[in-house]
């Protein structure tokens, strides 16, 4: 929506005025200036300066419930005894500070504990993706050079070969239904802490002294790259924690945009509750609900995995206040038939990002859920989650816009061809990003990580626009990347798969458009003269491979050289009416 269409007398301040009240000196949200690594960044100046700072806070919420799984519910105070409980052993182990200690598991409250507890002893937590095959997950553990790691018991089915080609890993912790285990450096992780309910009974320990500073490297999130091989964005305190604040200051740009002051917290206030169908392994589920969460005292209900009938019964149960997490979860939640036999009142909040979304959507869900405020946002691994957001009134006049940059950031476009000459207005190229919240490198990558962190900016591969008053528009993806329900898929790993198929010449992978989903993998291939292959053989060579979401839905055989330009490069856009029709 243009200026001129906006609604009369919208909005009552602009957004850089509504930032400078919202950064004023004495706010929770105050904005400063700080030079990080030679680089000059606005920062907030009161956000938690360490992950161990976070975790520590647990102590002052006591007995309010933080962790809801199932049957289990584990308390503020219950939470910091065993993160103090498992720091104290893993330092045992010889975990210092800079050791990298991966977590491989599906949401349960050990993901949070273990988290927290390598977090606050200095080591660089390393979440893997739980839906990665056997020979994904060793390559994180040794890409990374980790040396212990926590999972649970079906990922540790899926890594038991694969320990062997670890040589850096010298001890593993097993939880949740795992048999007798006889490998030397592999032990449950109940006979540490025991079982989450019973986690009030360990011992009120201090967690182990270390120091650490705001920038100090404090996670490695894996993000899938161009090259077929993941990167992991290695990203500091400082970096992770900025979410927190970036929320809260969020919040308050809807009420200054109304011309209406933000609310004073009230210490008095029902607990806020908030559903976590997204994982962990991703940076939306662990730095934009998970740790924000922990600071503010929130309660988190965990998914083992996300079902709408389940979701529904939760937010019944748990009096939910925010849901969502990608564009998929909130168009479930919105047509499930169901939906209607339960008490969704409590639903004050439904945000989502990390995929394309339909601007029908804010439309449905202010219709469905008058109360609720609709959301969403746009980040990526390398900018730690949140840079920009959209909500309330913003949202609803440009249901298109991912919204402006936090107070804290800054968006610029930039023509692709030299990535340095700044564009105009509403002229569409390239996203760059800066802020404190941009990871800093690609961990044991020094070329990829010159391409993409730049001068403290972060190259992004978006193509998009930003109009007269700063709201962001992702156009398209510069990089040959496509993104199922919020999951990133880079084409040419599933294409490399494909070419190690005997009977395929040539590959290609696009995305197939769902309407739930935002988009799937579908492929196209030719086969070598003679050969001959099914579209399930195919799928299923994938399949043994791959992570299951990055097998395609489809695949189209072509009988001639796929199409090529002047340059050679594969024509994916004549590739993709193939699906968009049979979509259509």
């Amino acid at each position: 929506m243009s200026e001129a269409t906006l609604p009369a007398g919208w909005p009552a301040m602009s957004i850089q005025q509504a930032h400078a009240l919202i950064g004023q000196p004495g706010l929770p949200t105050e904005v400063a200036e700080e030079t990080i690594r030679g680089v000059t960044y606005k920062v907030w100046k009161n956000q938690p300066p360490t992950l161990r700072a976070v975790a520590e806070g647990a102590k002052a919420h006591g007995e309010k419930i933080f962790l809801v799984y199932e049957d289990e519910r584990v308390s503020y105070d219950a939470f910091h005894r065993a993160v103090a409980a498992f720091a104290i052993e893993l330092q045992a182990q010889g975990v210092e500070k800079g050791d990298r200690v991966a977590v491989i598991m599906r949401n349960v409250p050990e993901w949070v504990v273990a988290f927290y507890a390598a977090a606050s002893i200095g080591a660089i937590v390393t979440p893997l993706n739980a839906w990665w095959t056997g020979p994904e997950l060793e390559y994180g553990l040794t890409d990374s050079g980790t040396k212990v790691a926590v999972m649970d018991a079906e990922r540790y089915q899926r890594m038991t070969e694969h320990f062997a080609n670890c040589p850096e890993l010298k001890r593993v912790y097993v939880s949740r239904e795992v048999d007798e285990i006889a490998h030397p450096y592999v032990a449950k992780l109940e006979s540490v802490l025991g079982e989450p309910n019973a986690w009030a009974g360990l011992p009120d320990a201090a967690i182990p002294p270390v120091e650490i500073h705001p920038d100090d490297d404090a996670t490695i999130f894996y993000t899938s790259g161009t090259t077929g091989k993941p990167k992991g964005a290695l990203a500091t305190h400082r970096a992770v924690n900025c979410n927190i604040l970036t929320a809260g200051a969020a919040s308050a740009r809807v009420f200054l945009r109304k011309g209406e002051a933000p609310p004073a917290p009230d210490p008095n206030a029902p607990q806020r509750a908030a559903l976590l169908s997204v994982p962990f392994f991703h940076v939306t589920g662990c730095f934009a609900v998970l740790n924000p969460t922990l600071f503010t005292g929130g309660k988190l209900v965990l998914m083992f995995k996300w079902e709408p009938i389940r979701a529904f019964e939760l937010i019944q149960r748990e009096k939910v206040n925010l849901a969502g997490g990608v564009p998929t979860i909130a168009w479930q939640i919105l047509e499930h038939p169901a939906r209607e036999q339960f008490d969704l009142s409590s639903l004050e909040q439904v945000s989502y990002g990390g995929a394309p979304s339909a601007p029908e959507l804010v439309r449905r869900l202010k219709e469905v859920f008058p109360k609720s405020q609709p959301g969403q946002g746009w980040g990526m691994t390398e900018t730690c989650a949140t840079v920009t957001s959209n909500s309330g009134e913003d949202y609803q006049n440009r249901p298109d816009s991912c919204g402006p940059a936090a107070a804290v950031a800054e968006l610029q476009i930039r023509d692709p061809a030299d990535g340095k000459t700044v564009l105009g207005p509403n002229e569409v190229g390239e996203l760059w990003s800066k802020g404190p919240m941009n990871a800093r490198a690609y961990w044991n990558k020094p070329e990829p990580s010159a391409q993409t962190f730049v001068d403290g900016w972060v190259r992004t591969g978006d193509l998009a626009r930003l109009d007269e008053e700063g709201f962001c528009y992702i156009i398209d993806r510069a990089k040959d990347m496509l993104i199922r329900g919020g999951e990133n898929i880079y084409c040419v790993e599933v294409e490399n798969v494909l070419y190690d198929h005997p009977a395929v010449m040539d590959a290609a992978v696009v995305a197939k458009p769902h309407r739930i989903l935002g988009e799937e993998p579908a492929a196209v291939v030719t086969l070598k003269p003679g050969a001959e292959a099914t579209e399930e053989e195919l799928r299923a060579h994938v399949a043994e491979r791959l992570a299951a979401f990055k097998v395609p839905v489809a695949i189209r055989f072509w009988k001639e050289t796929l199409p090529r330009n002047a340059n050679g490069k594969i024509l994916k856009t004549e590739l993709k009416k193939l699906f968009q029709e049979e979509t259509a």
